[in-house]
């Protein structure tokens, strides 16, 4: 498929949403318009960057999202948490790393890369992940930030592993006593879950089990893997008939649908999968299907822009699901679609969105044909 660079002009496409015996749209569809791959360059990579690089600093506005045990809870952000306490919540900070370490591997030419690896390094010392630590142990902190920012976490640290630097390499040290402890955390957690968690914002567990599932990939963690593998089974093998037709939800940035389906793809052996799929989503699979794109009615409700977010998590998801399966390349379309609607909204946009949606909008950039 062509590829264009998106540069401060795109094109925006309506579409709409098909499944099986079910049109979410009440136009009818007459012809699939094909959208040319949207690619991330140099110069949209410096826009992106200025989000997190503007944020991950930021103390306030923020979220802690806290129990306070007593007086002594009622600390600043940057006492509860000195390495990740900018960009509104402590799981857009640590997201918001990951999208600055993920630019400078990409882009070793990308500006202030010195300023940002300063920053880095300021964030992420040793004294600073034992801090974040002692929080996380602390009476009320065992179910701080599950499973959602567990996963960008993990993220972090993978993508940390994965970058060829001095810098990555202290880093990672550093951060290595919070990894475990999240790896720990999962480990101690997953076994207790008796029902997957379906909602489209943080809890959804498939999401938080993908991420993981990634991680311990990279790292050749075959404990963590194989729990991850064992609960998906346990908790999405059986299941059919998804309803894709019932989203997003008003306040949706995830598919609840397609996290699914993206996660038993990592853990199904290809045959496997396409059965499953098949049985699960089976419009999918329909060379016209189609599906209208998430729509934000007011950019500055911090809840309404996570239509942004549904939409790139829509994309990488579409993507990762089409990707060494020609039978469903079709949904690359689609998901260049998503991408292409809410990209040209999130640079420049309020801090509502602008926090956490450049993070969203790198990830599915990088998750298009390559």
């Amino acid at each position: 498929m062509k590829k264009i660079v998106l540069g401060l002009t795109f094109l925006v496409v309506g579409c709409q949403s098909k499944t099986k015996n079910t049109t979410v749209d009440l136009a009818p569809v007459t012809k699939i318009e094909i959208v040319e791959t949207p690619s991330l360059s140099l110069e949209q990579a410096n826009r992106l960057a200025e989000l997190p690089l503007h944020c991950m600093n930021t103390e306030y506005p923020n979220k802690l999202n806290q129990i306070i045990g007593g007086s002594e809870g009622l600390k600043a952000p940057k006492e509860l948490h000195p390495a990740f306490y900018g960009c509104f919540d402590w799981h857009s900070a640590v997201h918001g790393h990951w999208s600055l370490v993920n630019l400078l591997k990409q882009f070793p030419e990308l500006d202030n890369r010195e300023i940002i690896e300063q920053k880095l390094l300021l964030n992420i010392t040793k004294e600073n992940i034992e801090r974040e630590i002692e929080y996380f142990e602390s009476t009320f902190g065992g179910s701080f930030e599950r499973t959602y920012g567990w996963a960008w976490l993990l993220k972090l640290a993978e993508e940390i592993h994965t970058w060829d630097s001095a810098v990555a390499r202290e880093l990672e040290v550093n951060l290595q006593p919070l990894t475990d402890l999240i790896v720990k955390r999962y480990l101690e957690f997953l076994p207790k879950l008796n029902y997957p968690v379906r909602v489209g914002e943080h809890p959804n567990t498939a999401f938080g089990m993908s991420f993981a599932y990634d991680f311990a990939a990279t790292v050749d963690n075959e404990v963590l893997a194989e729990l991850i593998e064992e609960r998906a089974m346990d908790f999405y093998k059986d299941d059919q008939d998804g309803p894709i037709e019932w989203e997003p939800n008003g306040f949706d940035f995830l598919s609840p649908c397609l996290e699914e389906a993206a996660l038993m793809k990592r853990v199904l052996e290809v045959d496997e999968f396409k059965i499953w799929i098949n049985d699960f989503l089976p419009s999918l699979s329909a060379v016209d299907f189609d599906w209208a794109v998430g729509k934000v009615s007011d950019r500055t409700d911090g809840k309404l822009v996570h239509l942004d977010g549904v939409n790139f998590s829509r994309a990488w998801s579409l993507n990762y699901i089409a990707k060494d399966l020609p039978e469903f390349s079709h949904l690359k379309n689609i998901a260049n679609k998503h991408i292409i609607h809410s990209l040209p909204s999130i640079v420049g946009d309020s801090y509502e969105g602008g926090h956490w949606l450049g993070t969203f909008a790198i990830y599915a950039l990088n998750s298009t044909e390559k």
